[in-house]
């Protein structure tokens, strides 16, 4: 019995996948081209009130349109589209199982299926989705895919939310 090629290299790609969550080494590169700790606001990540989040679930680094905007880490884009809120935005899966968020792209470059490695373009910095009207930023956010649960406070809004997000400034600035 012969083994089909297709079916194998299919299997070795996602145990690649699977296994580089783990070992692969989380990016810490500033999503914007040239921008600085000094572009956003490290006390936006889960303010409150916050637009029709409730809370605002990442940080917004201010930059001229067109910027590029980059990998933080390597890792899979699994989404590169348009949504409501975000407007045109990338998903990365990367390093420790996290969701890597940009949103409110002028243009995309990356698309879903595609590997990217630290520092590769993925888009430019716009003012879409609900940022149409404001100066142009990335909003940057991290997920994690399970439970943080020493994240949990009840007394913050949205607590079980917040078990799922990752304080961007925090990693962008090596403190996480």
């Amino acid at each position: 019995m012969t083994t089909n090629p297709t079916r194998k290299t299919l299997f070795i790609a996602l145990f690649a996948l699977c296994l580089s969550g783990f070992i692969l080494p989380e990016g810490r590169q500033i999503p914007v081209a040239g921008a600085t700790y000094k572009d956003w606001n490290p006390s936006s990540f889960w303010y409150t009130p916050w637009g029709r989040s409730g809370v605002h679930k990442g940080i917004d680094i201010f930059a001229k349109e067109g910027t590029p905007v980059v990998a933080t880490t390597s890792g899979l884009v699994v989404y590169s589209g348009n949504i409501d809120m975000g407007g045109n935005v990338v998903l990365i899966l990367g390093s420790k199982w996290r969701l890597y968020y940009y949103a409110h792209l002028k243009e995309i470059s990356a698309r879903a299926g595609q590997w990217l490695n630290t520092g590769a373009v993925l888009g430019t910095v716009g003012s879409t989705g609900n940022a149409v009207g404001k100066p142009p930023h990335l909003h940057f956010a991290i997920n994690s895919l399970f439970p943080l649960f020493s994240q949990y406070d009840p007394k913050l809004p949205q607590a079980w939310k917040l078990m799922f997000y990752i304080d961007p400034n925090a990693v962008l600035l090596n403190t996480d």
